[in-house]
C-alpha cells in the first residue's frame, strides 16, 4: 500500500508564486533578492498555518539557486535546488526553539555559524517558535544576530511576537503574515480538490475555511478529514455533520422567530438544537456572529465584510432588509451579557433560554416604549395655558387638590392614623394606577411668529408653570432655582444637580412648546445646564433632602398623599 501524504505536506508551496494570501510579503522578498539587498536577520510572525516556515524555506532555496530565473524564482535544476527538493541540502539549518531553548543550544548554533556553506552562497538558519527561547538564550544570541558572518542569514519564526525581547526585534526585518481570507482558502481548496479528483460544493468548502479560522494548514487537515468521511463528493450537509457545525439555517430561523416575538417557537427550536448534541455556548457565540453579519449586510459599503459563500450572502441580504438596525444593536447587547453570565451560571441552559426570551421581547418592548412615550414625561403634562399642569386632580376635588377627603362619619368616629394611612394608599392607588391621565394635546404655535422677549417674560412663563403644579415637585424646584439666561432665541435654564437635569430633559419638548406659545415665538430653543459655582459661592450641585423628597413624591404619588395627610415637613 502506498504511503499517504497529507495535503498540507503534499501541496506545500515550493515557490513564491504558489504561496497563498501573502502577496505583499512574497513581493518584498523577491525584490530584495533581485536587488541583492538581503538583511542578516528576518522575523516572520503571524498566526499558525499561514506560511511563515514555508516562506522561510522558499527564501533559503531561492537565494542559493545557481541559475535564478528573471522573476526571482528558483530553477529547480541546479544542484542546490535539487538538494533542497530532496531534503538533503546542507545550506539550510532548522532549529525548533520549543525543544532547544537553552543557552547551550544557542551556543552550539553560534559555533555552527562559522562553517562556510558547501554549495551556494548562504547558510540559512531557520529558528521556529523563537519566542520559546529563554532570556539567557536570547542574550547569548544577540551579538551573533547583530554581526553574523557574511554567509549567514537568520530567519526567526514566531506566533507570539510580543514575547520576544526588544533587543532581538531591533536587529531583524519584521514581516507580519496575515490570516488567510475565506475566499483565498476556498479557492485553494477548490484547486486541491480538482487535483485529487474530488467534487465539492462551494458551501462545503466555505464551512471548512471558516472552521480553519485563517490557517491554511488547518484547512487542509480538515479537508483530508471530511474527504475520509464523505468520499469523493463533499456536500454541505456531510461537512457540517462531520465537523459538528450548526447549520446556517438554524440561525436564520431563530432570528426570524426573535423578530416576530415567538417565544415558544424559539425555545422549541433551541431544544431541537440541544437534542442534536450541540453546545449551548457555541450557539450563543454563533448567534453573536450571525447578528454581526446581518448588521454589516444592511449597508452596501460593509457587505464586503461578509466572509460567506454567494448563496449565504443572499440570505443575509434578505434578512437584513427585514431586521431593523435598533433590533440588531439590542440583540448584540443581550448576547454579550449572556456570554459574560454563561461562565458563572450553574443552570447554563436556563441562562440561554432567558437570553432567547429577551431576544424575542425586543420589538415588543420597543412598541410599548413608543406607546408610553408621552407618559415618560408625567412630571409636567402641558395642555394649554388655561388647563392643568402636573398630576391631575381628583374628580371630586373642586380646587384641584389631591388630598384625601374623609367622610363625616369617619371624622365623627375619629379614625386612627393606621386607618388614614390605609385609606390614603387605597385612594392613591385607585387614582394613579386605574385612572391614567390622558395624553396632553399638542400645542399649536405659529412657526413664523418671532416676537421679542426678555428674562422677565421667560420668568413669567415659568411662574405660571410652577403655580399650576405642585410646588414641591422636582420640575418646580428646578425652574425657580435660578434666573433663566437669554442668548438670542436660546433660553438657558440652569439647575443644581443631575436629577433636575434628567427630569427637565424628559419633558424638554413640552417645556419648549410652552415657551413658544407663551412668548409667541416659534424659534425658541431651550438649553439645560448644571449651575457652575463661582469663587466664594457655596457648592450647589449636591442633591439636597428637598430634592430627594421631591423625587420620591414624583415617583410615588402616595408619598405626597402621606405628606399632606399627616402634615409632614422636612426638619
Amino acid at each position: 500500500m502506498d504511503n499517504f501524504i497529507v495535503s498540507a505536506r503534499k501541496y506545500r508551496p515550493a515557490s513564491f508564486d504558489t504561496v497563498v494570501g501573502q502577496l505583499s510579503i512574497t513581493s518584498t522578498l523577491r525584490n530584495a533578492i533581485v536587488n541583492h539587498q538581503l538583511a542578516q536577520a528576518y522575523l516572520f510572525c503571524g498566526p499558525r498555518g499561514v506560511g511563515k516556515t514555508t516562506c522561510a524555506r522558499i527564501f533559503a532555496k531561492t537565494i542559493n539557486c545557481q541559475n535564478l530565473q528573471p522573476n526571482a524564482e528558483p530553477c529547480n535544476e541546479c544542484e542546490s535546488c535539487k538538494a533542497f527538493n530532496t531534503g538533503r541540502s546542507l545550506n539550510i539549518h532548522e532549529l525548533d526553539a520549543a525543544s532547544n531553548n537553552s543557552v547551550d543550544d544557542i551556543r552550539g548554533l553560534v559555533d555552527q555559524v562559522r562553517i562556510l556553506p558547501q554549495v551556494g552562497k548562504y547558510s540559512v538558519y531557520i529558528i521556529d517558535e523563537v519566542h520559546m527561547l529563554s532570556t539567557s538564550a536570547f542574550n547569548a544570541f544577540l551579538k551573533t544576530l547583530e554581526e553574523p558572518p557574511a554567509h549567514a542569514i537568520f530567519i526567526l519564526a514566531t506566533t507570539e511576537k510580543h514575547k520576544i525581547l526588544p533587543t532581538i526585534l531591533s536587529r531583524c526585518q519584521i514581516y507580519d503574515f496575515n490570516r488567510m481570507k475565506v475566499e483565498d482558502t476556498v479557492r485553494h481548496l477548490q484547486y486541491i480538490a480538482q487535483k485529487e479528483g474530488v467534487t465539492a460544493e462551494e458551501e462545503a468548502l466555505d464551512i471548512i475555511a471558516q472552521k480553519a479560522d485563517g490557517a491554511m494548514r488547518d484547512a487542509l487537515s480538515i479537508f483530508d478529514q471530511v474527504v475520509n468521511f464523505c468520499g469523493k463528493n463533499l456536500t454541505y450537509a456531510g461537512v457540517i455533520e462531520n465537523l459538528n457545525v450548526l447549520d446556517y439555517e438554524y440561525y436564520f430561523r431563530l432570528t426570524d422567530l426573535f423578530h416576530k416575538g415567538d417565544v415558544s417557537g424559539a425555545l422549541l427550536l433551541f431544544n431541537e438544537i440541544m437534542e442534536k448534541g450541540f453546545d449551548a455556548a457555541n450557539l450563543v457565540a454563533g448567534l453573536g456572529k450571525h447578528f454581526r453579519n446581518v448588521l454589516v449586510a444592511k449597508d452596501p459599503a460593509t457587505v464586503q465584510l461578509l466572509e460567506v459563500s454567494a448563496r449565504i450572502r443572499e440570505r443575509y441580504l434578505k434578512q437584513a432588509a427585514v431586521c431593523e438596525t435598533g433590533f440588531l444593536y439590542d440583540a448584540l447587547k443581550i448576547i454579550e451579557q449572556c456570554e459574560m453570565q454563561y461562565k458563572v451560571r450553574m443552570e447554563k441552559r436556563l441562562c440561554v433560554e432567558i437570553t432567547l426570551i429577551k431576544l424575542c421581547q425586543i420589538n415588543e418592548l420597543k412598541k410599548k416604549k413608543n406607546l408610553n412615550f408621552s407618559e415618560e414625561g408625567k412630571l409636567l403634562k402641558i395642555k394649554d395655558f388655561n388647563g392643568k399642569y402636573g398630576i391631575p386632580a381628583a374628580a371630586d376635588s373642586p380646587q384641584g387638590s389631591s388630598s384625601v377627603t374623609l367622610s363625616r362619619e369617619e371624622e365623627k368616629n375619629k379614625p386612627t392614623a393606621s386607618f388614614k394611612l390605609k385609606k390614603a394608599f387605597a385612594e392613591s392607588a385607585e387614582r394613579y394606577d386605574v385612572k391614567k391621565p390622558e395624553a396632553a394635546p399638542a400645542i399649536s404655535v405659529r412657526v413664523e411668529a418671532h416676537d421679542a422677549f426678555d428674562e422677565g417674560k421667560v420668568k413669567g412663563v415659568f411662574d405660571r408653570l410652577i403655580q399650576q403644579q405642585h410646588p414641591d415637585t422636582i420640575v418646580s424646584i428646578a425652574l425657580k432655582s435660578h434666573t433663566p439666561e437669554i442668548e438670542g432665541d436660546r433660553i438657558i435654564v440652569k439647575v443644581d444637580n443631575q436629577i433636575q437635569v434628567e427630569k427637565l430633559e424628559a419633558i424638554r419638548h413640552s417645556l419648549q412648546n410652552a415657551l413658544m406659545q407663551g412668548l409667541n415665538n416659534g424659534f425658541v430653543q431651550l438649553e439645560i445646564r448644571i449651575f457652575e459655582k463661582t469663587s466664594g459661592e457655596e457648592e450647589r450641585r449636591l442633591i439636597t433632602a428637598q430634592d430627594k423628597l421631591a423625587y420620591f413624591m414624583e415617583e410615588n404619588p402616595v408619598v405626597a398623599e402621606m405628606k399632606k395627610l399627616f402634615g409632614l415637613e422636612l426638619e
